[in-house]
C-alpha cells in the first residue's frame, strides 16, 4: 500500500515511549522489553495503520503485543490510533510496543532465544507477479525464519484467493501443520475476529475473507 510522506511521523515516533527504534538491539531478548514480561507475547507483522493492533491490544491487557511495519508513515498512524484507543479507556499503552522492521529481514532482530506465542499476518501484500512472490510474508523462506522463535500459532488472514491457496502450499513446505482453515471467516463464530476498516472494505466489495491457523508439529 502506498502512502504519502508524513513529515510529522518520524518526530512523533522518536518521542513515542512505546516505540522501539532499534529492533536489532532487542535480538534474543524481546521477552524482556515489557514491564511485565510474564505475559504471552503476540506479534503482528505488517501492522499498517494500526487498525488491528489498536483494537486487540486494548481488549487483552493480559497479553503483550508488538506491532511491526517497515514505514515510518504507517507506524506513525498506528501510534496515533493506539494512543486514541488507550485514551478512550483511560489507560496507558503498557502492553504494546511498535517497531520499524523490514519483515523480510527478521533475522536481523529475532533469533531462537526469543519466544513468540502467536504471530498475526493480516492482509499482507499478495505480490501477485511471479518474480515478486518470494517477498510474500507467508512465503516458505519467511515461514522458515519464523520457526526460529514461534512457539505457538500463526494466524493468517487475506482476501486474496491465489495468495491463500499458495500459502497453504508454503506452510506445508516449511513444515507447519494447518490447525484450521476457512474460505469464509465471517461464517465462523468460534474465533475472535477483529474487523478493521480494511477488512470491512473487502467484505463490502463482496470478497470472502480467507483465514488459517498454522502450528509447528511440536507446538500443538
Amino acid at each position: 500500500m502506498r502512502i504519502r510522506h508524513k513529515p510529522w511521523a518520524k518526530p512523533e515516533l522518536d518521542a513515542c515511549p512505546f516505540c522501539i527504534h532499534s529492533p536489532q538491539d532487542c535480538k534474543g531478548k524481546w521477552n524482556t522489553v515489557f514491564k511485565d514480561n510474564s505475559k504471552p507475547l503476540y506479534v503482528e507483522l505488517g501492522c499498517g495503520k494500526g487498525g488491528f493492533i489498536s483494537q486487540i491490544a486494548v481488549m487483552h491487557p493480559e497479553i503483550n503485543f508488538i506491532a511491526m511495519d517497515i514505514k515510518n508513515e504507517m507506524l506513525g498512524l498506528a501510534k496515533r490510533n493506539l494512543e486514541k484507543a488507550y485514551e478512550s479507556i483511560g489507560r496507558e499503552p503498557d502492553n504494546v510496543k511498535i517497531a520499524i522492521q523490514n519483515i523480510e529481514n527478521m533475522e536481523s532482530a529475532w533469533d531462537e532465544n526469543d519466544r513468540v506465542d502467536r504471530i498475526y499476518i493480516n492482509f499482507c501484500n499478495p505480490w501477485p507477479k511471479k518474480r515478486h512472490k518470494k517477498r510474500r510474508l507467508t512465503h516458505t523462506r519467511q515461514l522458515m525464519v519464523y520457526k526460529k522463535f514461534l512457539k505457538g500459532e500463526l494466524w493468517f488472514k487475506t482476501d486474496d484467493d491465489e495468495l491463500f491457496e499458495e500459502s497453504l502450499e508454503y506452510f506445508a513446505e516449511a513444515g507447519y501443520k494447518i490447525k484450521f482453515s476457512t474460505h469464509d471467516l465471517h461464517s465462523e463464530s468460534k474465533f475472535e475476529n477483529i474487523i478493521t476498516e480494511h477488512e470491512k472494505m473487502f467484505t463490502d466489495e463482496g470478497k470472502k475473507i480467507k483465514f488459517l491457523i498454522a502450528v509447528l508439529p511440536d507446538g500443538e
